[in-house]
């Protein structure tokens, strides 16, 4: 894999020059401490002044080798020259209009692309929002439109967003939930195929799993009652579990089958992340409508619920929108990442990062018992760890690792239901060797732990 950065200026290099966090990220902590809403919290405490290609440099100086992305967001590296240039010439035409006002044609073209790379040669419409929470309550709103039914079903682990419907469709309680009840009403959560976790083994998780979902839904819910079932095809803040072959299929064809709207939310594992444009698209999963933001702009807000025609077309004209939703610069910028992701090919990319980081992640694993498995596609990879000889999850051995990491150099993100999970969600353009540095660094931290 060749150095893909449009920064030359910023040298793609781990350089630690102070303590972390440094002085001037000290200061403007304790700045952000007088001004700024306590429960807006940080992952690392450094302050960010540039990135591009594979790494972040803060206030102070130190460049950090980059294995978040913004949480899957910079998927195409900080500042893509596409996404600058793009963005940069709608500046100077126009800001905002607000679409519901005067139309544009860059959120026309932005549906257009959407509806040749999601899954499915259907006709299809797509509607414009601001974040992954938006997209996604639209989406029920959208099925419920269509069918006239009011339950939605989403599943264990699940993680849908921050807003009062999206907080009920979420599983985890802390931080996501915890004192901010009491949360939209008709909405059913059942198993989901979690093979490291199934009691009876990853054998028997798919069919386990399907089964006593679809027996929920049937006697608990009444599938003629429910509009829509929502689900990630690899799940994401849940601690990035893949379901077991055979489960979303089964699901899907439960959905079909009963006339519920089927909702794949691709917030997190879409546009190239897991090796193919859409998680979906890994066992063939063509869904009713789909929910995409963090990838789809290169870092500026935008997200989208693209579907069948017929199901999109249901919501009366006035139905759908908001004031910046598609705001003009944020489809430019998603048309410059999407031309970015065609020219690179970033799902080969993808696909390059997990053949280097899973072999050496699965050989950490034989030498370190606090790894219970490795799993995750493309560049949408994750360690859960575990106490030694158990599968307990060992959270403190999940931030330790993470201290590490950020002390070193290494920027990386823990997630996860039970908060023992290290995920790595590196740039699609990273370079191999920094990409290699960054896990000779988490091998170091698992080391460190004794």
């Amino acid at each position: 894999m060749t150095e893909l950065s449009k920064a030359p200026a910023l040298p793609q290099e781990r350089r630690v020059v102070t303590a972390i966090p440094g002085p001037k990220s000290q200061e403007l902590a304790a700045r952000k401490q007088a001004a700024v809403a306590a429960g807006v919290g940080a992952v690392m405490p450094v302050f960010a002044a540039r990135a591009g290609g594979g790494v972040l440099e803060d206030v102070d100086g130190n460049s950090f080798i980059d294995l978040g992305s913004g949480i899957a967001v910079t998927s195409v590296g900080n500042s893509a020259e596409a996404v600058v240039r793009r963005a940069a010439a709608q500046l100077e035409l126009f800001t905002h209009t607000c679409v519901m006002v005067t139309p544009y044609e860059g959120y026309v073209e932005v549906c257009e692309e959407l509806a040749k790379l999601t899954p499915g040669d259907h006709a299809k419409r797509s509607a414009l929002f601001n974040s992954g929470a938006e997209a996604v309550e639209n989406a029920v709103k959208i099925a419920r439109s269509y069918t006239g039914r009011q339950a939605v079903v989403v599943f264990d682990h699940g993680y849908h967003g921050r807003t009062n419907l999206t907080m009920a469709l979420t599983a985890k309680n802390m931080p996501y939930k915890q004192g901010f009840g009491p949360f939209a009403p008709e909405v059913y959560r059942v198993p989901v195929a979690y093979p490291f976790r199934w009691p009876t083994g990853p054998d028997n998780c798919a069919e386990e799993a399907a089964a006593q979902a679809i027996d929920q839904i049937s006697k608990q819910v009444g599938a003629r009652n429910v509009a829509a079932i929502v689900i990630e095809p690899l799940l994401g803040e849940g601690g990035f579990i893949e379901p077991a072959k055979g489960f979303l299929p089964r699901i899907a064809e439960f959905a079909r089958d009963n006339g519920i709207v089927f909702v794949a939310d691709e917030i997190q594992s879409g546009f190239c992340r897991t090796g193919q444009w859409f998680a979906c698209e890994d066992e063939g999963i063509v869904p009713d409508l789909i929910t995409t933001a963090k990838g789809i702009a290169g870092g500026l807000p935008l997200a989208a619920v693209t579907g069948r025609a017929e199901i999109m077309d249901a919501v009366h004209s006035g139905g759908l929108g908001g004031t910046y939703g598609g705001n003009p610069v944020a489809c430019a910028a998603a048309l410059g990442a999407i031309e970015t992701m065609r020219e690179l090919d970033l799902n080969a990319k993808a696909r390059r990062i997990e053949e280097i980081m899973k072999p050496r992640l699965e050989k950490m694993a034989q030498q370190h018992g606090v790894i219970g498995e490795v799993r995750g596609r493309g560049a949408m990879i994750a360690v859960e760890l575990v106490r030694p000889g158990t599968k307990e999850p060992d959270p403190e051995a999940t931030a330790a690792v993470a201290r590490h990491c950020h002390q070193a150099g290494v920027l990386v993100l823990t997630t996860g239901t039970y908060g023992n999970v290290v995920r790595f969600l590196p740039p699609l353009v990273i370079g191999e060797d920094l990409l290699n540095e960054g896990l000779d660094v988490v091998e170091e931290a698992l080391a460190s732990l004794g």
